[in-house]
């Protein structure tokens, strides 16, 4: 299918031609202006990646559209990169400092939602973006080219590099980039991610591992010849009881899921095949370590009792993300100059309506035109940024793109982030980005403030070693095994 863009030319900050930039707050200034000017272009940008919904590792059309924004803005872009098809990076300039944006695009299944306050799927069982990854990609392409223009009217010198990363939700595509060494020369990186609420806190969150796992078993007629049967079910349902038991005995900051993805087809058929997914979080990749050994112990003793065979894949690993409070201190000012969200009559009716949905709300409806105050804590989700922060500093705020008190991977965010809610929470993004780019291409005290942070955090014997032990991303680990 042939994608629809909008080629975003660029526009100067000057006011008119030949007019020299101004420097200082003036010159933020004019690059909010210039970010304005580009609001619709960008909420439909945004709106055609929603309508896409595209799962990990299948973002053909969202990634395309990312990429030909960039081109026209004059960015050379590399794609396919570290044998992800959907992945790419953009880069333009010479030089350092060397700072990388962030953009992720993969959607959610079973996520489908109109954009209405109420449940009703555009088509039922299809996907959504749950966790306004079509917000994301857009946002930060549009930081990137806001920055690039800066830095090609004021004459300022570096590199200024996007990645648009594929599969966050579960495929680790930023892994397989940093096993490229896409990331090795990066002084910063900066970020972002939607959300209920505009927030720079210098949180940290769970790191994960995420594996199928396959047992092979003898299938016959489950009436007339069980005895000759090994059911690969039964193997999987011994595994699923086993670690069901074992949450007894786990620190109780660790999350344990699962899902049954091929249990056999018809119920007079011993199942000769059947698949569970496994995904197992904990603030510490290392203490997750022994869960996860804990957890592969299970598989194999389920396959032993039950007469079958066991293999498992490794979909995904990713770290904690690691915390910069220096780096959140600049996003703070920044955001605060932006602002936050201001809701119109029609979008507050609805942000009314979403939250009689919502079973215990967090946040008053108004608290999206409020910069939350900084706090340290651990949240319970996960993302392959975490890999980064660990190897790169790296900066990232949330913004209200969703009504407050919505949850991420609802339908309720499905909703706001195909609307003018999720797109003013993008902008907000994309200026506040923006501004903390400019910053430390302005200053390189930023950056060594920002690294001695980061070494300090990291430890003097820090080693990153990723927890994948696949070789190549695993491009179809959205797909069911039969």
């Amino acid at each position: 299918m042939k994608v629809i863009a909008r080629a975003l030319l660029p526009l100067t900050f000057a006011a008119a031609a030949g007019a020299q930039i101004q420097t200082g707050s003036q010159a933020m200034d004019q690059v909010i202006r210039s970010l304005d000017a580009r609001r619709d272009a960008y909420a439909d940008v945004a709106k055609q990646i929603w309508s896409y919904a595209e799962l990990g590792y299948q973002e053909d059309k969202s990634s395309a559209l990312l990429q030909s924004q960039l081109r026209a803005a004059g960015f050379d872009v590399r794609a396919g990169v570290a044998d992800m098809p959907t992945g790419f990076v953009a880069t333009w300039g010479t030089g350092r400092p060397v700072i990388g944006i962030v953009g992720e695009f993969d959607a959610l299944p079973g996520l489908s939602q109109k954009t209405v306050p109420q449940r009703d799927p555009v088509q039922q069982g299809a996907a959504g973006h749950g966790c306004g990854h079509n917000l994301f990609g857009t946002a930060s392409t549009a930081a990137a080219i806001a920055v690039k223009q800066w830095l090609e009217t004021t004459h300022h010198a570096g590199t200024l590099r996007f990645y648009g990363t594929p599969a966050e939700e579960g495929g680790a595509g930023k892994v397989y980039m940093l096993r490229a060494g896409l990331f090795d020369d990066v002084d910063v990186v900066v970020s972002w991610h939607p959300g209920d609420r505009n927030d720079v806190s210098p949180v940290s969150n769970l790191a994960t591992i995420s594996a199928k796992f396959r047992f092979h078993g003898i299938s016959a007629h489950a009436a007339a010849a069980p005895d000759k049967a090994r059911s690969a079910l039964d193997a999987v349902e011994a595994m699923d009881n086993m670690v069901n038991m074992m949450r007894e005995h786990v620190p109780q900051t660790t999350r344990i899921h699962y899902v049954i993805t091929s249990g056999g087809r018809a119920a007079n058929v011993v199942p000769d095949f059947a698949e569970v997914e496994y995904v197992a979080r904990h603030p510490d990749m290392h203490v997750l370590d022994g869960i996860w050994e804990r957890i592969v112990n299970a598989a194999k003793g389920a396959a032993l009792g039950t007469g079958t065979t066991m293999d498992f894949e490794v979909t995904g690993a990713t770290y904690n993300v690691l915390p910069n409070d220096y780096l959140a201190s600049l996003q703070l000012k920044n955001l605060q100059k932006v602002g936050g969200v201001t809701y119109a009559p029609e979008e507050r009716t609805f942000a009314e309506s979403i939250r009689q949905t919502l079973s215990e709300p967090m946040l008053p409806l108004g608290s999206e035109a409020q910069i939350q105050p900084i706090r340290s804590e651990i949240v319970y989700a996960s993302t392959d940024l975490g890999d980064v922060s660990w190897r790169v500093p790296t900066a990232q705020l949330t913004t209200a793109t969703w009504v407050p008190g919505t949850s991420a991977h609802s339908w309720q965010a499905v909703a706001a982030g195909g609307m003018s809610i999720g797109a003013k929470g993008m902008m907000v993004a994309a200026k506040t980005m923006t501004l903390t780019a400019i910053d430390l291409f302005s200053d390189s005290t930023r950056i060594r403030k920002a690294r001695e942070e980061f070494e300090r955090r990291r430890g003097a014997n820090f080693v990153y070693k990723s927890r994948m032990d696949r070789t190549k991303p695993a491009l179809d680990y959205r797909k069911a095994t039969n």
